[in-house]
């Protein structure tokens, strides 16, 4: 019985050490780590960043937005530890900075307007029309007699790229006239006040507030992204400057980890392994 309960014992022991090793990584690390580019990318990063800063109260990781090509810019000028995209990088964005990349989840990029909204689905012919300004009424494809104000992302945003490669057309180009937002919360945001707005977002922002439209037949959820009966799709991507090392090796690890993959998860995302 006593050999019985001490092998209990070894095993609460060990797995209690197997649960906190994603964050004992960081025991001795010190300094700072700086992380931005891409918006979607955020909610995973915040949780992961408080919870390593929980554990380790002497560490600072701090966290901001700019898109996907802010993040290039700031982690190839050394200006951040971590660089987020919404796409891969280009050839020319490698070979300027040096820079390795860490896909990490996969979203869909879905095509959203307000609840309010009576449009339930679009084609891809329609779409196009819609953001190439050639559309202008709701009425033109089944809905309310009402102006269409179209919303964007800015240049350099990597959910905007694959909006415009795989929602519309490779090459396609969204009206000047569209109004312009910086992250896919402002987008969430503009389109749950405006009820003639359409936009788009992460499929992961999808919610109450703003609804996901049907595009050819597809409809955006991230189970359907995840076994490609929904196209739209991209990957999330964690990039540095040369091989990651200390602090920034070990939390590029913890985002892989079990509690990382749980972060991805619960921000509606597919988690990659490494």
């Amino acid at each position: 019985m006593k050999l019985f309960s001490a092998f209990l014992l070894a095993f609460a022991l060990l797995a209690g050490s197997a649960q906190a090793a994603p964050l004992d990584t960081f025991a001795g690390l010190q300094g700072t780590l700086d992380i931005a580019g891409g918006t979607a990318h955020i909610p995973v990063m915040k949780s992961a960043a408080q919870a390593i800063m929980s554990a380790h109260p002497a560490l600072r990781i701090t966290i901001t937005g700019g898109g996907s090509g802010v993040g290039v810019q700031k982690v190839g000028e050394g200006l951040a530890h971590i660089g987020n995209t919404g796409r891969p990088l280009k050839e020319g964005e490698m070979s300027k900075y040096g820079l390795k990349s860490f896909p990490f989840a996969i979203d869909g990029v879905a095509i959203a307007v307000n609840p309010a909204n009576s449009v339930q689905a679009l084609s891809k012919a329609q779409l196009l029309a819609i953001f190439a300004g050639d559309i202008t009424n709701w009425k033109e494809v089944g809905g309310a007699n009402a102006p269409i104000n179209l919303y964007s992302r800015e240049d350099g945003s990597g959910t905007r790229e694959v909006f415009e490669e795989k929602a519309l057309t490779k090459g396609a180009k969204t009206s000047p006239k569209a109004n312009v937002v910086n992250s896919n919360g402002a987008m969430k945001t503009a389109i749950a006040q405006d009820v003639n707005a359409i936009g788009y977002v992460g499929i992961g922002h999808l919610d109450a507030k703003i609804k996901g439209i049907v595009l050819d037949g597809m409809t955006p959820s991230q189970q359907n992204a995840a076994d490609g009966s929904y196209t739209v799709t991209r990957k999330l991507y964690m990039n540095t400057k040369g091989e990651p090392t200390g602090l920034t090796k070990a939390f590029i690890e913890y985002i892989y980890s079990p509690e990382g993959t749980a972060f991805v998860k619960k921000a509606g995302y597919i988690p990659l392994a490494k």
